[in-house]
């Protein structure tokens, strides 16, 4: 065959080869084509799924946003929105109510200022210009810088205590009048005995004497329940100012060797705390602390034998100090140790049960506490918390130190 005859017949090969390997790729990139349109296919629905689902719970997130929104307008308390800054980012009407406007983009704490005036006795309590009351709870937002304040009005609430705190005092009121006639009638009678009798010509001088002493018992014991009587009718509401800490425990020292008489009774007074004033009525915070000297001398008395009053005065923080009070008595009755404080419970015969209960207002007019711990053979310990005030000048009584004192002294006689 001659070189011109064989040619095309390669020629020909190679084009059938040619058009062989096109159809190979045509079928390959109409098959890769059909791929990437399934993928693109896929994507749309998949991109079309997750716009659905995006706008699905956008429509929740602010269906949830109007739900919380119409919560927050329909809440009976205020609600206010502060950012890191202190600033009013957000509100609801009740708040709006409470503070008026401006609010948003007000600082919180010029707001404060503006509207609200601190209740004494309550640090969350505060009074708006309207004279209504509102208590203030503060919460910080998580996960991001801000806080919430809610405002709510306790106004209701505290004129429903007044009414019912009027009720409680009306009706121990009521018991302390029926208390003391029958505390009263018997000293009262004993008095006008002695004093029909003192008259008697027949009636030696030592008699008359030991007559008009009992008649001035008698009527100091009168006139104690109606010191009582009063002091328990103010509720707490004393005239306050500064005094020395130091004065305080000079007085205790001198009406407390009164009060333990002759017993054979060791009495300690330390002072050591730093703080040199408080702000109260000293004499009514002197009267309480005396009654339980006096409790406690009784109560050592009953004992038969000799005993230890201690009392410490000692610092628990920058603003307050504590008094302790504790006697080698025979000791309460666990029983009988929640009620002590009760207003008219005694277990003393000749006791009105105003005593303990007088303390306890007393101290608490000062916003301090007392509480006790008492075993029963061994002792009894009151302990009174009292807020101090800072370090300033004060005029002391003529013979009063500042300084931190420790005072001892053992009263020798017999029970």
């Amino acid at each position: 065959m001659s070189t011109h005859q064989r040619l095309p017949t390669i020629q020909a090969q190679q084009l059938t080869d040619a058009f062989r390997q096109f159809n190979e790729l045509s079928e390959h990139l109409s098959a890769s084509y059909q791929a990437l349109e399934e993928q693109v296919g896929k994507l749309h629905r998949e991109l079309a799924e997750a716009r659905s689902q995006r706008l699905k719970t956008l429509e929740e997130k602010e269906q949830l946003a109007e739900w919380l929104e119409k919560i927050l307008s329909a809440l009976p308390a205020g609600v206010v929105v502060l950012d890191i800054k202190g600033s009013i980012i957000d509100f609801n009407q009740k708040a709006l109510e409470c503070l008026g406007e401006p609010l948003f983009g007000e600082i919180w704490s010029d707001v404060l200022k503006r509207n609200l005036t601190a209740v004494t006795g309550n640090p969350h309590e505060y009074r708006l210009p309207n004279g209504r009351h509102v208590s203030l709870d503060h919460q910080q937002l998580d996960g991001q810088a801000g806080q919430i304040i809610v405002l709510s009005d306790v106004s209701e609430m505290r004129s429903l205590q007044e009414t019912i705190h009027q009720q409680q005092q009306l009706s121990a009121m009521g018991e302390m009048v029926a208390s003391l006639a029958h505390q009263i009638r018997t000293p009262l009678s004993t008095a006008i005995l002695y004093i029909s009798q003192i008259d008697n010509p027949n009636l030696s001088a030592e008699k008359r004497r030991q007559f008009s002493q009992k008649i001035l018992q008698r009527l100091q014991f009168l006139e104690g329940q109606v010191n009582d009587m009063l002091l328990f009718a103010k509720d707490g509401r004393l005239a306050m100012t500064g005094f020395a800490l130091s004065a305080l425990l000079n007085h205790l020292t001198e009406a407390a060797k009164d009060s333990i008489g002759q017993a054979d009774i060791i009495l300690e007074i330390s002072n050591r705390a730093k703080a040199e004033n408080l702000r109260g009525n000293e004499p009514a915070l002197r009267g309480a602390l005396m009654n339980l000297i006096g409790n406690a001398a009784d109560a050592i008395k009953q004992s038969g034998k000799p005993g230890r009053i201690g009392i410490a005065v000692h610092q628990t923080g920058s603003k307050h100090i504590e008094i302790k009070i504790e006697d080698t008595g025979n000791g309460i009755d666990p029983a009988l140790s929640q009620r002590i404080f009760e207003p008219f419970f005694t277990t003393k015969p000749s006791g009105t049960g105003l005593g303990l209960a007088i303390v306890k207002q007393v101290i608490e007019a000062h916003g301090g506490s007392v509480t006790v711990k008492s075993q029963l053979g061994s002792g009894t310990c009151f302990f009174i918390a009292l807020p101090c005030i800072e370090s300033q000048a004060l005029l002391l009584p003529s013979g009063f130190s500042s300084k931190n004192h420790l005072f001892v002294e053992k009263l020798n006689a017999t029970v």
